[in-house]
């Protein structure tokens, strides 16, 4: 186990009230251990105590590396799985629960009185998840050099007569030539005024002169996951797209150059949102600026006007303006950001000046 990620946990469990926390979000056991289990409907968790008795709770169809550098604790289908895990809880002290834990588990431990009082422990994983550590930065490093790489290709898929979803469908394989292990969402494909929708799907439509290619994609390797947007005009662009597209670029531009320790997170999406309203927009940009980002696409954390969070070294979130005009077109430019110890490194390096594909 990872007992460094772990103590971080625990101090900041430790601010919230608790010394024990239970975990059942695979991918944050994953985080702490090393260990991927897919449960299904079977318990699955990781309770971590500030004393260091920890225990790792798996039912026997489980498959785990024979060590874990920590106790495992093996139960049946027919096991009373409440009355296994509240042995080894602390019942004088509060216990910590992420949000993952669901009420068919979460009530019969408060039946049970297996601890004082419960707690939703979940911001302490979150913020600690939040930090990534130096593997954590290498690995993400890893993935966004990839998805650069393959930017560079989308764009060559894109041609007249093509629909959204044969460029989508061909996807995968260049990220698997590129070494990626998979898709870390499915690709955001979207033409001329399908753009304007930030959450398209790609369907039949079929490229036009002029129309706005929008691509937000992404891939994981190693576990951690890329997400980049990029907007492209096909064969020409109108003065009209042209402005839409330099006040989305000049936006994301304004975010990045104020990232550093200290800053508000708030800060970054005013940046960005003050210019675009500024221009006209404001009303066009409808969604926050950004999200955290790590072994899940979006991770808990916000860059918007919610979230006063100081931006701390370590963190990696995207900054993501865009404008979106109903009928007419959609533009989105999107980096990752690693926060450094004197101010940032985006983790995308692929242009952002305005690229016309000749198709």
């Amino acid at each position: 186990m990872n007992n460094e990620r772990a103590n971080r946990i625990l101090k900041a469990l430790g601010e919230m009230g608790a010394t024990q926390m239970l975990i059942t979000d695979p991918l944050s056991i994953y985080y702490l251990t090393g260990v991927s289990v897919m449960p299904f409907e079977r318990f699955y968790g990781l309770l971590l105590r500030a004393d260091g008795k920890h225990a790792f709770f798996l039912n026997r169809l489980f498959t785990v590396p024979q060590e874990v550098g920590v106790e495992k604790v093996w139960y049946s289908d027919t096991d009373d799985v409440s009355a296994i895990v509240a042995h080894y809880v602390d019942p004088g002290t509060a216990l910590g629960v992420d949000k993952d834990l669901s009420a068919r588990f979460l009530l019969p431990l408060m039946e049970r009185n297996a601890a004082r009082r419960f707690l939703n422990g979940s911001l302490a994983v979150d913020r600690t998840r939040g930090v990534k550590d130096a593997d954590e930065q290498e690995k993400m490093r890893a993935a966004s050099r990839i998805n650069d790489a393959a930017m560079s290709r989308f764009k060559g898929l894109v041609h007249e007569g093509v629909t959204e979803k044969q460029v989508a469908a061909r996807m995968l394989d260049i990220y698997l030539d590129l070494g990626a292990d998979g898709y870390s969402f499915e690709p955001l494909v979207a033409f001329g005024a399908n753009a304007a929708d930030p959450h398209h799907e790609p369907d039949d439509t079929v490229v036009r002169d002029g129309d706005c290619v929008l691509f937000d994609v992404g891939c994981k390797k190693d576990g951690y996951c890329s997400d980049m947007t990029r907007t492209f005009f096909f064969r020409n662009v109108s003065e009209h797209s042209r402005k839409v597209y330099d006040i989305v670029r000049r936006a994301n531009q304004a975010a990045e150059a104020i990232i550093r320790p200290g800053v508000p997170l708030c800060a970054l999406d005013a940046a960005a949102r003050d210019l675009i309203t500024a221009e006209g927009y404001g009303e066009q940009f409808t969604h926050r600026l950004g999200h955290f980002i790590g072994l899940n696409e979006h991770e808990f954390g916000d860059v918007s006007s919610g979230f006063d969070w100081p931006v701390e070294p370590g963190m990696v979130f995207s900054i993501e303006p865009g404008v979106y005009l109903t009928g007419d077109v959609g533009v989105r430019v999107e980096d990752l950001v690693l926060v450094t110890d004197s101010g940032v490194e985006p983790l995308n390096h692929y242009p952002k000046e305005l690229e016309v594909i000749d198709g």
